[in-house]
């Protein structure tokens, strides 16, 4: 049970982080908009992981497992919206990171406009690459009904992006 179906070695829970940190963070900045919310996000995802790690490990594809905990994770939290942190006038500490360029800024604000759902069906889509079948699988809905919330979370971008490209 211990050994990955492959016939690999055991997969180190510090090894996997390092190799997918980076691809997880970037898919929870896009699903919160924020990168803080984001490390959070992705701090309890690991959490959620390395308290399952010996079925992580032994799954087929350990990667799928890490996103489709953060995905439900993110869309748990964005349910319970009476939990949580409250907003203050008062930051409690400056940004650190170089600015990115406006255009980035606004897509990442358009995207913050969307329903948390709706956010999770682009970055699924279009960011990680995954087909309509894997996110539909992933979300528990209907790939009919994946394709047409993806079509009018497309829509609505579009009216602030008119230049994006036609995905299909």
């Amino acid at each position: 049970m211990g050994e990955p179906p492959t016939g690999q070695p055991p997969l180190d829970f510090d090894r996997f982080v390092a190799d997918t940190a980076t691809r997880l963070h970037r898919t929870a900045v896009l699903l919160c908009g924020d990168h803080h919310l984001a490390e959070d996000l992705t701090q309890t995802t690991y959490a959620k992981l390395f308290s399952r790690w010996s079925a992580v490990r032994a799954s087929t594809n350990p990667v799928a497992y890490a996103r489709t905990t953060l995905v439900r994770t993110f869309l748990s939290q964005r349910r319970r919206r009476s939990a949580g942190e409250r907003p203050t006038d008062v930051l409690a500490e400056v940004p650190t990171e170089a600015p990115d360029t406006a255009r980035r800024l606004d897509l990442l604000a358009a995207l913050a406009e969307l329903s948390p759902t709706d956010r999770t069906v682009l970055v699924l889509r279009y960011y990680d690459d995954l087909s309509v079948a894997q996110t539909a699988h992933l979300l528990g809905v209907s790939e009919p009904t994946l394709r047409a919330r993806s079509s009018r979370a497309v829509a609505r971008l579009r009216t602030r992006f008119p230049d994006l490209e036609d995905p299909s």
